[in-house]
């Protein structure tokens, strides 16, 4: 293990390859075989799988869930309390050719707050997924996602709506829905969804 990182309060498994160049947040865990490379900027509390690679320049909130055999690519940027399942995939190339060195040419990708991304979904470059949308598992992703928004298939399409908590939202004729678990209040306006405040 190479802890090349500006501070040195987090957890490296000593299989793990940490850049020097890289900041990584306080409380944060990488485990077995992972690679940090330079220039990442990875927040506070989150936890890194077996076999993940953070790129160049990626950027990270907190408490961020990377699960086993993610690759997170230059040009992706994930917000506070991300979920990336297990082998999902992020492309930050919208044309790739093996003879084409197109290095200066990376798409981004803005993953909001709270959304999750299920097994084996793959996201193509240049989108956004909104806050709390719930990517289901295998998923190809081609277009952005609005918040709370529950896509699965391919290519992804729309099948409903999700609360903060991961609840099925299901909403009544005024287009009112309560998240079963945090009984936070939901309401449907044409396209959207937002949450009620108390």
């Amino acid at each position: 293990m190479n802890k090349g990182s500006e501070n040195t309060d987090y957890f490296a498994h000593e299989t793990a390859v940490i850049d020097h160049g890289c900041k990584i947040g306080k409380g944060t865990k990488i485990w077995h075989f992972s690679h940090i490379m330079p220039g990442c900027d990875i927040g506070e509390n989150c936890s890194f799988g077996q076999n993940v690679v953070v790129s160049p320049g990626v950027k990270l909130g907190n408490n961020i869930k990377v699960q086993n055999n993610v690759s997170i690519y230059t040009g992706v940027v994930c917000e506070d309390n991300v979920f990336l399942g297990p082998s999902m995939v992020f492309t930050n190339i919208v044309n790739p050719r093996s003879a084409v060195v197109r290095r200066d040419k990376y798409v981004e990708t803005l993953v909001r707050k709270g959304a999750t991304i299920g097994a084996n979904a793959t996201v193509v470059c240049g989108i956004e997924i909104g806050a709390y949308a719930f990517i289901g598992a295998g998923a190809v992703v081609i277009r952005d996602v609005l918040p709370y928004e529950l896509v699965v298939g391919n290519p992804a399409k729309h099948i409903g709506w999700m609360s903060e908590y991961g609840h099925r939202l299901h909403f009544d004729a005024e287009g009112l829905a309560i998240c079963p678990e945090s009984k936070e209040k939901y309401r449907k306006e044409s396209d959207k969804v937002v949450k009620l405040r108390h």
